[in-house]
C-alpha cells in the first residue's frame, strides 16, 4: 500500500525533507517507524526508539498499535510543549 508521510519540526530538519510517499507492507504505525529506521542514517537517528516522537494518522494523534490503510496520511513530530 501507499502511504503519505510527513514530517515536521526537528525531525523534517533531520531528514532534510518535509514529506514523501511510501510503499509500504506495515500494517501499523510501529511497523512503518520500524521500516523507515531501518534505511539508517538520519532516519535510524531521529525515528529511534529511545527518542520520543509522536505520530498522527490521517490528522489525529494515534499510538503506534493504529492500523495503517492504503493512501493513508501519517505525520511524524516532536512532542511539544505550550506555555
Amino acid at each position: 500500500m501507499k502511504v503519505q508521510i510527513r514530517y515536521f519540526a526537528s525531525v523534517r530538519e533531520a531528514l532534510a525533507t518535509s514529506g514523501e510517499t511510501v510503499e509500504t507492507g506495515a500494517g501499523t504505525l510501529a511497523a512503518l517507524r520500524d521500516e523507515l529506521i531501518a534505511r539508517g542514517g538520519a532516519y535510524a537517528a531521529a525515528l529511534a526508539r529511545g527518542k520520543a516522537v509522536r505520530m498522527a494518522l490521517d490528522q489525529v494523534m494515534s499510538d503506534e498499535a493504529a492500523a495503517l490503510r492504503d493512501g493513508a496520511e501519517v505525520a511524524f513530530f516532536p512532542p511539544v510543549t505550550g506555555g
